[in-house]
Formats: C-alpha cells, sequence, structure tokens
C-alpha cells in the first residue's frame, strides 16, 4: 500500500536542484499556443495556401468554440490522473502531431482538426504546469514558485516568437511548425526528469490531508469566492482581449507597410513586461497578499484603454500597448495561486481552473464580435471607452466582493483558510 505523504515530509525531494531545474526548462519551452502558433497559423494559411478570409475565420470560430468547451472537463481529467507527468506528455504529443498535421497536409479538413487540438491544448498547458508544482512544492514555497514559473514563461515566449520569426524568414513557409515537436521533445526529456515520486498527487488536485474524495461538483460551482473570481476574471479578458487588434488595426491604416512588425513588436514588449510581474507575485505574494496585486493588475486595463484615446500616434500606442505586460502579467502570474487557496482540500484545483478558463474564453471570445460592431457602428474611441468601462466594472467587482484569499497562519485561526476558500 502506497504512503500518503504530507506536505512536512516531502520537502526533501522538491528542493532536489535538479527538480527546480527541470521546471525552470519546462516553462522556458512551453508553447504560446494562442499567442504564436495560432496567428502565424493564420498568417501561414492567408499568405502561403491562399486561403480566403471566409475559410480562416470559419476555422478560427470552431476550434475557438472548441476551446472553449473543453477546458473543464480536460480539467476534471487532471484532477483524476494520479501521475500528472502523463498528461502533460500526453499534450506535449497532441501538440506535436496538430502542427505536423498542418505542415503535412495544409487542406481544410486536416487544418480544423489539428485548429480543435490546439486550441484545446492551448488551454491545458499552463494548468498543468500549475498542478506539477503543486504537487512538487510545500504551500509555504508555491507563491515563489507560481511566479517564477509565470517569468520563465513569459522570458520563454518571447524567445520563441523571435525564433519563429527568424525561422519563418530564413526557411521554406511550413518550417515554423517542426519547431513545435522539436521543443516537445527537450521539454518531455525534462518532464521525465523529475521522478514520480517527488511528486504529491494528493496535493497537486489540492487535496486535503489523507485520501479524501474529490469535492462534489456542487461545492465549486457554490463556492462564493471562486465564481466571483471567475466573474472578475471573465470581466477582465472581456475588456481586455480585443484591444491589441483595435491597436493593429489602426497602426494599419497609419503605417501599412510596417504593421506586421510592430504588431509583433507589441506582443513582445507587453511579454517582456509580464516578466519583472512574475517576478513581483514571487517575492511579494506571501508579504503582501494575492488581492492588492490582483487590484494593480485589473487598475492598469481602464487606465490602458483610456490612454489610447490620448494622441494616436503609433509609436504612443506601442508604448501604451505594452502596459498589457502589467495587467495580464500580474493576473496570470496570480491566478493560480488564488485558484490554489480556495479549492485547497477540496481535490478539485484543475477542475476549478478549467471552469475558469472556460468563463475566461467565452468572454474573450464575445467582446470581440462587440468590439468590432462598436468600430463599425462608432469609430475605434468608442470601442476604447466600451472596454474601459467593462475593465472599471471587473476592478469594482474585485475590490467590493472578492476576499484576500491567502491562508492565515493556524495559530490564529485553524479554520481561517477553509472559510476562505469552498466548503465540501
Amino acid at each position: 500500500m502506497e504512503q500518503d505523504i504530507g506536505e512536512g515530509e516531502r520537502p526533501p525531494a522538491s528542493r532536489r536542484p535538479s527538480v527546480s531545474r527541470s521546471l525552470d526548462l519546462l516553462n522556458l519551452l512551453l508553447i504560446d499556443v494562442n499567442g504564436a502558433i495560432k496567428p502565424y497559423l493564420n498568417v501561414y494559411l492567408y499568405v502561403h495556401r491562399g486561403w480566403n478570409d471566409a475559410s480562416v475565420g470559419l476555422v478560427s470560430t470552431v476550434s475557438g468554440i472548441v476551446g472553449i468547451v473543453v477546458q473543464t472537463p480536460i480539467g476534471t481529467a487532471i484532477d483524476a490522473v494520479r501521475d500528472k507527468r502523463v498528461i502533460l506528455l500526453g499534450a506535449l504529443v497532441a501538440l506535436s502531431l496538430a502542427t505536423l498535421l498542418v505542415a503535412l497536409f495544409p487542406y481544410f479538413w486536416p487544418v480544423l482538426a489539428a485548429s480543435c487540438v490546439l486550441a484545446a491544448v492551448g488551454g491545458m498547458l499552463s494548468p498543468a504546469i500549475a498542478t506539477l508544482t503543486l504537487g512538487l512544492f510545500p504551500s509555504d514555497r508555491i507563491a515563489g514558485r507560481f511566479g517564477r514559473n509565470a517569468a520563465l514563461e513569459r522570458t520563454g515566449n518571447v524567445a520563441i516568437a523571435v525564433l519563429i520569426g527568424l525561422v519563418g524568414w530564413l526557411f521554406p513557409d511550413r518550417a515554423v511548425f517542426l519547431l513545435v515537436p522539436a521543443c516537445a521533445i527537450v521539454s518531455a526529456a525534462a518532464l521525465y526528469s523529475i521522478p514520480r515520486d517527488a511528486i504529491d498527487a494528493r496535493r497537486a488536485r489540492g487535496g486535503g490531508e489523507g485520501e479524501q474524495a474529490p469535492a462534489r461538483w456542487r461545492t465549486l460551482l457554490t463556492c462564493r469566492p471562486l465564481m466571483v473570481f471567475a466573474a472578475c476574471v471573465g470581466l477582465f479578458h472581456f475588456a481586455n482581449a480585443p484591444l491589441l487588434t483595435l491597436v493593429a488595426q489602426e497602426i494599419g491604416q497609419a503605417r501599412p507597410d510596417w504593421s506586421s512588425v510592430i504588431v509583433s513588436v507589441c506582443i513582445v514588449g507587453a511579454q517582456g513586461v509580464m516578466v519583472p510581474m512574475g517576478l513581483i507575485v514571487g517575492r511579494r505574494a506571501e508579504r503582501w497578499g494575492r488581492k492588492p496585486l490582483l487590484v494593480i493588475g485589473f487598475a492598469a486595463l481602464p487606465v490602458r484603454a483610456l490612454l489610447y484615446l490620448v494622441w494616436r500616434d503609433p509609436y504612443w500606442l506601442i508604448a501604451v500597448q505594452c502596459l498589457d505586460g502589467v495587467g495580464a502579467g500580474l493576473l496570470s502570474a496570480v491566478k493560480p495561486l488564488v485558484i490554489a487557496d480556495i479549492t485547497r482540500g477540496t481535490g478539485r484545483y484543475n477542475a476549478a481552473h478549467g471552469l475558469i478558463g472556460t468563463v475566461q474564453g467565452a468572454g474573450a471570445s464575445l467582446s470581440f464580435v462587440i468590439a468590432g460592431t462598436l468600430v463599425q457602428q462608432a469609430g475605434f474611441d468608442a470601442a476604447y471607452l466600451a472596454c474601459a468601462a467593462v475593465a472599471a466594472v471587473a476592478l469594482g467587482v474585485l475590490v467590493t466582493l472578492l476576499p484576500e484569499t491567502i491562508p492565515e497562519k493556524p495559530r490564529r485561526s485553524p479554520g481561517a483558510a477553509r472559510r476562505r476558500g469552498c466548503e465540501r
């Protein structure tokens, strides 16, 4: 019979330098499917394969719906699998096969199938890394490790984006898709250099003491902090998702010859700002708490949306877009930590992560339709003002309704951590 190992007995394995280095490498090589692969896929289909707008739009819409729908079931499956490495390995294999399918068979049905796989896998890579981290590190080291994960992931995103640009410029059009299997092979090697016995499966799924059954779904759906946080995240991404597209459209009108380069600079610049945001979360989340960091990130979004109204110069728009690194950077680093706080003891960490991912994806998808309609009917200013208004609502909900989730010390109140999370 396998002995259940508590948090106090597991640190020696998690403190092995090789384990930490392997996790570092996994974060650096984490493919940004939504921010790098899918945009390049759209360009590839337009420019190199001669697809029309309707075909590319249909593939994007169908795969987007699939990505939203599967997040919660995937999260539930991750909770159920004991060896968390298997989940991440499966995601890497699926990601590699999907990109190879595009490279070898760039036709409608194969590309549609591959895009659906990319949408599903793209939303599970970061949660899979997060659950692996929970299983490797005790609770007093989780905040620092999540912050380090976020900083390394963003650093890797910048490096991979630059590499994609170089490969796409120097080699044939399909060569970019071969980068994904190459990165996946190195990632898989790093993943399986982590011993299975270093991963506490109970802790990785947010379980409580002993071998308790996972909490019922009703526990999550009636958990007020979790539902408030899901609403905040959904509103944040509703306001944030269309801003880069709006900026790209404006820059395209002013500087059509340099539009693609300038948009790439916007993306890389924001990712670069996210690196120090992750480090700040790692160093301050325990001292300041989670909520102050979230408030700073959420407050940056309406400010950014309003600053777009000040000046139409492309370089000003680029500089303002880099503020996305503050808002999205802090949220992406704090989010797994808040979910871990709220779901501690339920055994449903990944299910909750998937639930919030579904809300986040739905908010982002809906916002593109509304923002596009506003631009057509009333211009860019109206779209920016609408995004700022929704962002302000998200900030208000966060400040007034979301409690601080950081667990109190047992000596102060043994039941405080549980009351701040989900009651079983």
